[in-house]
């Protein structure tokens, strides 16, 4: 049965549709009775809101819009948790897309959301986005933005991350003062700003302990999210490496995919090489031995990208000035038994 409308109500009771909708809002001036009346009726007809219509005189569509470059890592899951915390105390519909870590499909999700009218866009960018000209539409549109994770830092919007190249040098560090000489860096793609600040990083530790950078030692998974990458890199480096102690990875996923590498080739881990993953993912835990990991806070990510999104919604709804925020989340190490 298709939805009754307010008029198809008001039509079968003999009154305005004025007065339906004033007794479905509990307005004080219309009877108890005619209340009954009209609420009875509705449910029996299947009635509910044409909020797309509410939408249309109120300027909002009660939507946001979360783009995520994969659904592979479970820190994104963790990111949509806390969004979806957020947007549900403010009864907020919250779609959700994937770019596929590509750019073409990013901008035409872009073009799509905008196109649905969303009240707000929270973004990673993809692993090829390095052209930010659909990024930049969105605030022509006088849309809210904020970028987490992988940001660009010409958008002048908000932005919720970690310190990347904090995290990697502290965790690289670790490894240096475990006595590890020989580190191989299973680093990202040359475009997303956070594999080139871990990569950087990585180097900057190795300088400030004395040890000479070396580019052999770095090696392209352009996958974050690939186990196939890192058990690749992983035996590549082994034969071109001999005396190799001690791997840091881009990812989990990439360090499990190492470890397996490893395995297979009857290197004992962390003795004769140790193996340090970044973001903290449920894998870390269920691998032997367990992966020592940076530990990447996705939720409050997630959380605290939707809280600003919704405070420059309510500022613009408001014609508040909006000041943008760039908020850096802090990490931790997590020592678990592969270094």
């Amino acid at each position: 049965m298709n939805n009754a409308t307010l008029k198809q109500i008001a039509a079968q009771l003999g009154i305005s549709t004025t007065t339906v909708s004033k007794a479905l809002k509990n307005y004080t001036d219309i009877s108890e009775k005619t209340k009954k009346a009209v609420i009875d009726l509705a449910q029996e007809l299947n009635y509910t809101p044409n909020s797309f219509a509410v939408n249309l005189r109120t300027s909002e569509s009660k939507t946001i819009g979360v783009i995520i470059p994969t659904v592979d890592f479970h820190f994104f899951s963790k990111v949509f948790k806390g969004v979806l915390e957020e947007a549900e105390k403010r009864d907020y519909l919250v779609i959700v897309l994937r770019s596929n870590e590509k750019l073409e499909l990013e901008k035409k999700q872009i073009d799509l959301l905008l196109s649905k009218r969303v009240d707000g866009i929270i973004i990673s960018l993809s692993n090829e986005t390095g052209d930010f000209d659909h990024i930049k539409k969105v605030l022509a549109h006088n849309t809210s933005l904020v970028l987490f994770d992988k940001i660009a830092k010409l958008v002048n919007c908000s932005k919720v991350s970690i310190n990347d190249r904090k995290a990697a040098y502290e965790a690289v560090d670790y490894l240096i003062k475990k006595g590890r000489k020989k580190i191989a860096h299973f680093r990202g793609s040359y475009m997303p700003q956070n594999a080139i600040d871990r990569f950087l990083g990585y180097k900057k530790a190795l300088e400030d302990n004395g040890i000479p950078y070396d580019s052999s030692l770095v090696y392209v998974c352009d996958n974050f999210s690939d186990f196939e990458d890192g058990y690749a890199a992983a035996k590549i480096a082994c034969a071109e490496h001999p005396d190799l102690d001690a791997i840091f990875t881009v990812t989990d996923l990439v360090a499990v995919g190492a470890l397996k590498a490893l395995q297979d080739l009857a290197i004992s881990v962390p003795e004769q090489i140790a193996v340090f993953g970044f973001c903290n993912s449920f894998v870390s835990e269920i691998t032997t031995p367990k992966l020592s990991t940076v530990d990447q806070p996705g939720f409050e990510i997630g959380r605290k990208a939707a809280e600003i999104l919704f405070e420059e919604i309510q500022l613009k709804k408001e014609r508040q000035p909006i000041t943008f925020q760039t908020i850096e989340l802090q990490t931790s190490l997590l020592e678990r038994g592969s270094a």
